[in-house]
């Protein structure tokens, strides 16, 4: 058990008048509640990364607005998610216990070249329910005790999301497994789809979705792939589709249509959309880059798929029009080969889609119907190497860097920049609003910002 969480360091904000809140958020576990009003996977509510219910702060920093701040054990770059009164958080949490199968010499040699790490200590898969309005754990589940495999130095572990409805929650630690726990953190119930083997051993990153009772989960690697659907209650298989796809890092993304729901998958190869009912290919078109990491965000019938590795694709994808090979068809209502993402998503909120420019600092604007840019390339002050994705509340704009600062900007066809806010620690994993909390979930600490 963890229990550095337990001691952690608060404001004293985070002890006092915290009774109302928890009437404010209403039961966890309550799953008709409004999940506009939560973070319930990683690009929150409407899968865009916006929250239409939040309003954090502006400004912030070691000293100011933040709630409650506590250490985490372990490392993971998994965004929290979040419901009710619970943040859930995943983690992967080294022990003493040696590796059976430590890197010898040559594969240390061969990883510090590749920047790769392999593991030397056998890890602990953590599933922790964090309380919203304190920062004390509520529950923590070891899903998983073994050595894992290989990883990015700048990867962790426990780079997938977990995702919630109110009555499930579920984590996917790729070749470490895929689990799920009602809201009081009872196992419902686990799956091992085998063994991931990632691209340059760089580990797992895309996370699953939920789909009313279906938990979507894509696994594609240097093997075979496909995407398959779960019964989220009991883990029973309700389709698998096959994909000529290897590694991408993208998560799934379900869109709602006139003809049905579909998800979206975007990859090297090819974009494609299934039927969610059926997994049934139903349209496919050109592919975005090497290494696709950024996921599709959709809104208004347009779907937007984008990447940046050793190349630059971003289009917008017709859903109306899109049926069968879709390559060079109007379905593709426009698209650019330049200055686009390779690890951040991109951010669409008010008809406007946000994106920077590789890994960097670097904002473009553009109209998502029409593809004219409204503004950018701007740099973005304080903001220099970026994994995480922006998102987006209360007419505010949210660039988190690796490095400690987050920039807030208004949204909107101007460039403004509001405020700049620096805490002592580094973010890879990307921000979660609810309601007028923002959530970073740091190397060393989760904080809750939030005013005083």
């Amino acid at each position: 058990m963890f229990k550095a969480i337990s001691g952690a360091v608060r404001t004293a904000a985070a002890a006092a008048g915290l009774a109302a809140a928890a009437t404010v958020w209403g039961g966890a576990q309550e799953v008709g509640d409004d999940p506009a009003r939560f973070w319930p996977e990683w690009r929150g509510p409407l899968r865009t990364g916006a929250a239409p219910a939040g309003d954090p702060p502006v400004e912030w920093s070691e000293s100011l607005n933040v709630r409650w701040k506590v250490p985490l054990p372990g490392l993971g770059s998994a965004t929290p998610v979040v419901w009710g009164d619970r943040l859930f958080v995943l983690s992967a949490v080294s022990t003493d216990e040696p590796s059976p199968d430590g890197p010898g010499f040559f594969s240390r040699l061969v990883d510090r070249v590749m920047r790769r790490e392999s593991a030397t200590r056998v890890q602990q898969f953590v599933v922790l329910a964090v309380d919203r309005r304190d920062g004390q754990v509520r529950w923590e589940r070891v899903a998983r005790e073994e050595a894992p495999q290989g990883k990015h130095g700048a990867n962790t572990w426990a780079s997938p999301s977990a995702v919630t409805d109110g009555e499930v929650v579920c984590a996917f630690f790729g070749s470490s497994g895929l689990y799920c726990y009602d809201f009081d953190g009872r196992p419902l119930w686990e799956t091992d789809l085998g063994d991931m083997r990632v691209k340059m051993s760089s580990g797992a990153g895309a996370s699953p979705t939920l789909h009313g009772d279906l938990l979507i989960v894509p696994w594609d690697h240097e093997g075979r792939s496909f995407i398959a659907a779960f019964d989220k209650r009991t883990g029973r298989e309700r389709w698998r589709t096959p994909r000529d796809e290897a590694t991408s890092w993208s998560t799934p993304l379900v869109v709602e249509h006139e003809d049905g729901a579909q998800v979206v998958t975007s990859a090297t190869e090819a974009v494609r959309g299934y039927d969610a009912a059926t997994g049934e290919l139903r349209w496919w078109g050109a592919g975005v880059t090497e290494n696709a990491i950024p996921s599709p965000v959709s809104a208004d019938g347009l779907v937007f798929v984008t990447g940046g590795y050793r190349g630059n694709r971003l289009a917008a994808i017709d859903l109306s029009a899109a049926a069968g090979d879709i390559r060079g068809s109007d379905a593709v209502v426009w698209s650019v080969d330049r200055d686009t993402p390779y690890v951040p998503s991109p951010l669409l909120l008010d008809g406007q889609l946000y994106v920077l420019k590789s890994n960097s600092g670097v904002l473009i604007a553009y109209d998502a119907a029409t593809g004219a840019r409204r503004y950018g390339p701007e740099r973005v002050p304080g903001v220099r190497n970026v994994y995480a994705s922006p998102v987006a509340a209360g007419g505010r704009l949210y660039v988190t860097s690796r490095d400690g600062a987050t920039a807030v900007l208004r949204a909107g066809p101007a460039f403004e920049v509001l405020a700049t806010n620096v805490l002592d620690d580094e973010f890879d994993a990307s921000p979660a609003v609810a309601g007028d909390e923002l959530y970073l979930r740091g190397r060393r600490f989760l904080y809750c910002i939030a005013a005083d």
